[in-house]
């Protein structure tokens, strides 16, 4: 059976300084227009306590600047605004939709493939965009000729690049399930990534901490200049560099551990942790700035684990996965967080309660007398149980 499916391929754009002009012109006109159609739907509800679902045409006559840019981004922001209302009738927790900062958040806008509109050329050396014309691209990707453009966001980046992310539609075989015979359970570890079930140990290499010194001065130096001066800017595009480095450096190799994992097993087992309280939770080593220091359970003061958990990204890495094994017809399978993963020995099913704490890394199982490893250990209790929920 046949379906469409969706890839998108980023390529890093060079604009000339009229182009430039132009990208953040229309960065400026779409946060704009999503800020009025926010403050104009605020105000007619609390006026007449009913909805209203303005457009961005309703605009251009009192602002005609609207009309000198790509008409499909300010669509695009329209959509962008319902999406986020729809978000918040569904789920509280999101929030009410708030205004576009001038300052903060991402600054990028989408236009979509109408009559020609969009072109990329063949050797994807040159993309085409409304009210831009010809914008030159640097290819890192062959395009094969099937795929069929539908849409671009150019992306004004903190470091000063400009990124042009290409959707593409194409023709896919849906994959027939795969029956799992090779498998696989991954334990989360936030100093390492995963520690796999056959005793694999990913050395995440930890790529924010080795840039934190070079940050630091960086930072530094930031901290001590004006506000607003030139040479201000010039040194938040360096911080904002040194970052975007590390954020490809963790995406490069969180790409390639997973295309691995893909290609070596036919199904994979992870627990469905929440990242955000993870980070929350004491770690491991005592904290030397708070050494001394006791917590109301009676535990020394530890370092936290927010910083390697941020870093690793495993988030991420779990959503790499399960897209990656998706398309070749396997899956991705999460164990409940309550899971006692790491109680559990795995030899003879005896629950061991002391190994809640963190510091207990190996232990031996008082019932059959097998020591283990305690990630290993987590990790085949999270590959059986990941087998027991798919039977």
């Amino acid at each position: 059976m046949s379906g469409k499916d969706h890839i998108a391929v980023r390529f890093r754009a060079y604009p000339t300084e009229e182009q430039a002009r132009q990208v953040n012109r229309t960065i400026g006109c779409v946060r704009f227009v999503y800020n009025l159609m926010l403050e104009t739907r605020i105000a007619h509800y609390q006026t007449t306590w009913e909805s209203c679902y303005p457009t961005p045409a309703l605009y251009k006559d009192t602002y005609p600047f609207l009309r000198e840019v790509d008409s499909f981004a300010l669509c695009n922001a329209q959509l962008a605004l319902e999406k986020a209302y729809k978000r918040f009738f569904e789920d509280r927790k999101t929030g009410f939709p708030k205004y576009k900062s001038k300052r903060r958040g991402r600054k990028t806008y989408t236009t979509n493939l109408s009559h020609g509109n969009i072109e990329l050329d063949d050797k994807a050396r040159r993309l085409k965009l409304p009210k831009l014309g010809w914008l030159a691209v640097r290819q890192h990707k062959r395009i094969p000729d099937d795929w069929k453009l539908k849409s671009v966001t150019v992306e004004h980046c903190p470091s000063g690049r400009y990124t042009a992310t290409i959707l593409f539609e194409y023709e896919t075989q849906i994959p027939e399930k795969v029956r799992p015979v090779k498998t696989v359970g991954l334990d989360y570890a936030s100093h390492g990534l995963y520690v796999s079930s056959d005793g694999e140990h990913a050395e995440y290499p930890g790529y924010y901490r080795k840039m934190q010194d070079k940050l630091a001065r960086e930072q530094r130096k930031l901290s001590h200049m004006v506000k607003g001066s030139a040479n201000w800017r010039k040194q938040c595009k360096r911080v904002a560099r040194l970052y975007e480095k590390t954020a490809n450096q963790r995406r490069d190799y969180q790409h390639k551990k997973a295309n691995r994992i893909v290609a070596s097993y036919d199904m994979v087992g992870v627990e469905a942790l929440s990242m955000k309280s993870m980070m929350k939770k004491p770690g491991t080593k005592p904290d030397p700035e708070r050494q001394g220091h006791y917590l109301p359970n009676g535990r020394k003061a530890r370092k936290g684990l927010a910083k390697s958990t941020s870093d690793n990204g495993y988030g991420m890495f779990c959503t790499m996965l399960e897209y990656k094994l998706a398309r070749q017809g396997k899956r991705l399978i999460r164990v409940d967080r309550w899971f006692p993963s790491s109680q559990l020995c795995h030899d003879c099913g005896y629950r061991n309660p002391q190994t809640k704490d963190l510091d207990v890394r190996e232990w031996t199982c008082p019932q059959c007398g097998v020591m283990h490893d305690r990630d290993v250990n987590a990790a085949r209790n999270i590959r059986d149980e990941a087998m027991r929920i798919i039977e």
